[in-house]
């Protein structure tokens, strides 16, 4: 049960006055929650802020910047009839000077009433030179003289959305800090004296009523405050999980080999060093009377699903069942297609089940797998599903962990006794990162491609050659090739995307006739299948794609990638993009279409993938240049991003957050102390309500 004391915080936002459904819509799309809560706009911090502390005469004002004046209004000057565009101006002055208030499609009515004539009213806004005389447009604050009194000296500007305007977000977190109690303190008091930081409800005070601009800064006391909160509470959470885990007694699934060593030779390569590496660590966790967690980081193309094969091998070996999970229905079936040939050459019945397997064909899957006719299972979430039951899972595989949530991870892991899990991530992390996310997880990494894989020829061509692009990538496909062509991220809409790889397909296919196919995220699963399937079997030879085929598209016989609008991609997405080629013998070519002029940031990434195919070094190289923000966002990169803490500003505190976790959990496994009473409020407010569980299950 949450603590009744953070109730509030928990509230819709719609019991705040003045927000009704539709200016709800509005919040859950601004602060990614439906719908969207009084804590979640508190966590949504001020981006900037104006400083209304100067209140110059008017022949003192410098234009440009925001100034709070004091105007004696003399007269209104409408627009003429018929001509609405044409601006509202009202005319005053002070005893040094004269000054013009600019509204354009304002009601007359309106203005009349808070701006009489004859009396003086308090003006604040940017002030500017128009026709030699001092002119305002559209004043942000018009008051008298008792609602200057109340006029915040600083007030913060927040990020917005499209129809949610400043003052109705201002507004809505003046009653959502009403709502705001003051909990107990869960940080050791000698830390926050070192540091001076404020208490958690005063640092959201400050932030949201800064008295000074850098109040709302990320390195300001308040900031790091609640930034230290969070990590606190990520870390705390992971480290109950990994005791979770570890407390459930495991069961040590061994064999000798047999079904491992079919397998690797049925394939036409030998394991790399870090591959053998990794099977050897897991087949080692798989023997332990502990359970298994286990984090399998490797790039793009590293091997990982034969890695994960192996280690299916080793449990069915022993009798009992594996599962793996991927995101998306075209990488289940893509795992499905790598799995099929291995699993027949060491006799595993393998099976895949995803929405599309319907009536008899997934009633007769259900029925294998609860018997133990079906060594191993291939799926989508549809795993999760109450009427999937295995006679004995022992393995779950999951693959792009990042998509799924630890509640989900530990569902799966209830579809059996003491399972082992084993997680898969193709997205390469920053070392402090993977402890920051996965600090529940013991670690294997891939860092060599399979033997044989060629370079990519990486190449950055401006959109104004798109014609010369057009006619290489007509030559590459005459001679046999087969090649990607990625639209645009547009904007956070599918609908924009869409419509920019609609438009270029149409014209591809206009010009190469129908070897050209398209897939993109709205098609229904068969129709993406079918696509891929024509570009798999060669009947289509270029792919008009959106971001969908980001991850698990294998088509070895790929050699050309075309991203356009690269600077609108972040670096490890552009990384995944560019690993869907370089996948078989001959050489690749991947070309970097950018609009000029390129920003500094743009510019740098390019020039990073141009020089390396390292996945690893190019994630530090995301980190540094692009902050957390863009690299953890799912939209970039699928990783859970954090609220409040940026690991470029607080990374400092990461390791800080890890080492109280880990010394609160030592001195008090079950929170039962007073600070740890206080730390269950802090898991709470940051939604690690899994952890909170995880304690009372024991």
């Amino acid at each position: 049960m949450r603590p009744a004391l953070l109730n509030p915080l928990f509230a819709a936002l719609t019991t705040l006055s003045g927000i009704g459904p539709k200016l709800a819509k509005l919040y859950a799309r601004l602060l990614g929650h439906e719908p969207p809560r009084i804590i979640d706009l508190l966590f949504h911090l001020p981006s900037g802020a104006v400083d209304r502390r100067s209140r110059p005469l008017l022949r003192d004002v410098q234009p440009g910047q925001v100034v709070t004046v004091a105007v004696t209004v003399d007269h209104h000057k409408a627009s003429p009839p018929h001509r609405s565009r044409a601006p509202y101006r009202i005319y005053g002055h002070d005893e040094s000077g004269d000054i013009s208030l600019t509204y354009f499609n304002a009601r007359a009515d309106h203005l009349e009433k808070i701006l009489p004539v004859g009396e003086t009213r308090y003006v604040s806004g940017t002030a500017e030179f128009y026709d030699g005389m001092l002119q305002m447009v559209h004043p942000e604050r018009v008051v008298d003289e008792a609602g200057l009194a109340s006029l915040p000296p600083i007030d913060p500007v927040y990020p917005l959305t499209e129809g949610l305007a400043l003052g109705n977000v201002r507004r809505a977190v003046e009653g959502a800090l009403a709502h705001l109690p003051d909990v107990p303190e869960w940080q050791d008091a000698p830390w926050l004296a070192q540091e001076k930081l404020p208490p958690f409800s005063a640092a959201l005070r400050i932030l949201h009523r800064p008295a000074d601009p850098t109040d709302i800064l990320p390195e300001s006391a308040p900031w790091r405050r609640l930034a230290f909160d969070e990590l606190l509470a990520g870390q705390l959470a992971l480290m109950l999980t990994r005791a979770h885990m570890r407390r459930q007694p495991g069961r040590g699934s061994a064999g000798e080999g047999r079904l491992r060593d079919k397998i690797l030779k049925a394939l036409p390569y030998s394991l790399t060093p870090s591959q053998q590496g990794a099977v050897d660590q897991i087949v080692n966790d798989l023997a332990q009377p502990q359970r298994m967690v286990r984090l399998l980081q490797g790039d793009v193309g590293s091997g990982k699903t034969v890695v994960a094969m192996l280690a299916a091998a080793t449990v069915i070996e022993a009798g009992r069942q594996a599962a793996i999970m991927a995101p998306t229905e075209i990488l289940a079936r893509q795992h499905f297609a790598t799995i099929m040939p291995l699993a027949a050459a060491a006799q595993i019945r393998a099976a895949i089940l995803t929405g599309r397997e319907r009536g008899a064909e997934r009633d007769e899957i259900l029925k294998r797998l609860a018997l133990g006719d079906l060594d191993l299972l291939v799926g989508t979430h549809a795993l999760f599903q109450d009427e999937v039951s295995f006679k004995d899972l022992a393995l779950a595989v999951v693959d792009e962990q990042h998509r799924f949530g630890v509640h989900q991870r530990l569902a799966l892991a209830q579809k059996g006794d003491a399972v082992d899990l084993l997680v898969l991530t193709a997205t390469p992390i920053p070392r402090t990162l993977v402890l920051t996310f996965y600090g529940d997880m013991d670690l294997s990494e891939l860092r060599e491609k399979p033997a044989g894989r060629l370079p990519i020829d990486t190449r950055t061509v401006d959109l104004t050659r798109i014609a010369e692009v057009e006619e290489a990538v007509g030559r590459a496909l005459q001679t046999g090739q087969r090649a990607y062509w990625v639209c645009p991220l547009v904007e956070e809409s599918e609908k924009s995307d869409l419509a920019a790889a609609e438009a270029r397909f149409a014209e591809l296919r206009a010009k190469f006739g129908d070897v050209v196919a398209m897939v993109h995220g709205r098609m229904k699963g068969a129709e993406k299948d079918a696509a891929m399937a024509r570009f798999a079997s060669g009947h289509a030879k270029l792919l008009v794609a959106t971001t969908v085929i980001e991850v698990g598209v294998d088509v070895p016989e790929a050699t050309v990638m075309v991203i356009e609008h690269a600077e609108r991609f972040g670096l490890a997405q552009l990384h995944q993009l560019r690993g869907r080629i370089g996948r078989g013998s001959e050489r690749s070519t991947c070309l970097l279409l950018y609009k000029a002029p390129l920003g500094e940031t743009a510019k740098a990434r390019l020039a990073i993938l141009r020089e390396t195919e390292d996945g690893f070094r190019i994630a530090e190289e995301d980190l540094r240049l692009r902050g957390e923000g863009d690299l953890l966002g799912t939209r970039q990169s699928g990783m859970p991003g954090f609220r409040l803490a940026l690991p470029e500003v607080h990374r400092g505190y990461l390791d800080a957050a890890r080492d109280d976790a880990a010394l609160i959990l030592q001195r008090d496994p079950a929170l039962q102390s007073a600070r740890g009473e206080a730390l269950r409020h802090l898991l709470y407010l940051f939604e690690k309500d899994e952890a909170i569980r995880l304690l009372q299950a024991g």
